[in-house]
């Protein structure tokens, strides 16, 4: 019986692999994620760090974050712009 985690050669025929380019946040999880909390806090004015901290707390640990899976990102020089 084979360890946990790996194929047996009877499941490689239905494996199937997709090589991506060096850079692509469409496919990358934490760049959707991090694009939403920066589009939900920008152009907002803190009194302190500790209210950009929770706020922050508050979008990515207690769920309180909308992230559009659907959307593409495409990286326009330093900019990252959503469409």
């Amino acid at each position: 019986m084979p360890a946990k985690g790996f194929l047996t050669p009877g499941q490689l025929e239905n494996l199937q692999l997709y090589f991506l380019p060096p850079y692509s946040p469409d496919f990358n999880l934490a760049e959707l994620v991090w694009h939403s909390a920066k589009e939900y806090i920008a152009h907002r004015l803190f009194k302190s760090v500790p209210d950009l901290q929770n706020l922050l707390d508050k979008l990515l640990n207690d769920g309180e974050l909308i992230i559009k899976w659907d959307r593409k990102i495409k990286n326009k020089g330093n900019a990252v712009i959503a469409t």
